[in-house]
């Protein structure tokens, strides 16, 4: 399914496919997920819940959600599963701030 990387470090946006859950935890690094809406649409942030205790290198944030260090993933939901993500690349790119 599509979904949207983003690496704080070297501030880049960038779609990316996935299967799951497990391809989510790869890419951002760590296996303790924890995710945050973005947008009304279904879709969610997936980050490391640990990234300040572990010192991740950046810090982004996206509209007024609270900061994320590292990397995260923006990945559709519908029901509760996992679905193709509806956010628009260039539009989330806009809404996106590095601190």
């Amino acid at each position: 399914m599509r979904a949207i990387l983003i690496n704080a470090q070297t501030r880049s946006v960038e779609p990316v496919e996935i299967g799951g859950r497990d391809d989510i935890a790869r890419l951002v690094g760590f296996d303790t997920l924890e995710s945050d809406a973005v947008g009304t649409a279904g879709d969610r942030l997936y980050f490391d819940e640990e990234c300040f205790l572990r010192g991740s290198s950046g810090r982004f944030q996206i509209d007024t959600l609270i900061p994320v260090s590292g990397v995260g993933v923006v990945v559709g939901t519908e029901g509760g599963a996992l679905c193709d993500v509806g956010t628009d690349i260039d539009d989330l790119r806009s809404r996106i701030k590095y601190l």
